[in-house]
């Protein structure tokens, strides 16, 4: 049974972690020609100001740009 965790942001809805994981578990299905059912998929949201982009705290960076989720 295939694991793909996925780490991003606090900040998205919760309609776009559930499109992002059903997504991606299709995805590796698709590209692996295992069934979906067998793929573990989760996420594992960070704090913004634990994360740096280029050398910038996200937190910074989102602030900058009016709050957009990256």
């Amino acid at each position: 049974m295939p694991f793909i965790q996925i780490t991003i942001a606090q900040g998205h809805d919760a309609a776009t972690k559930r499109a992002l994981v059903t997504q991606v578990s299709a995805a590796a299905a698709a590209a692996t020609g295992t069934p979906e059912a067998a793929f573990r998929v989760w996420i594992v949201e960070v704090d913004p100001n634990e994360v740096s982009v280029g050398g910038t705290v996200l937190a910074d960076q989102r602030q900058r740009e009016g709050g957009q989720r990256r």
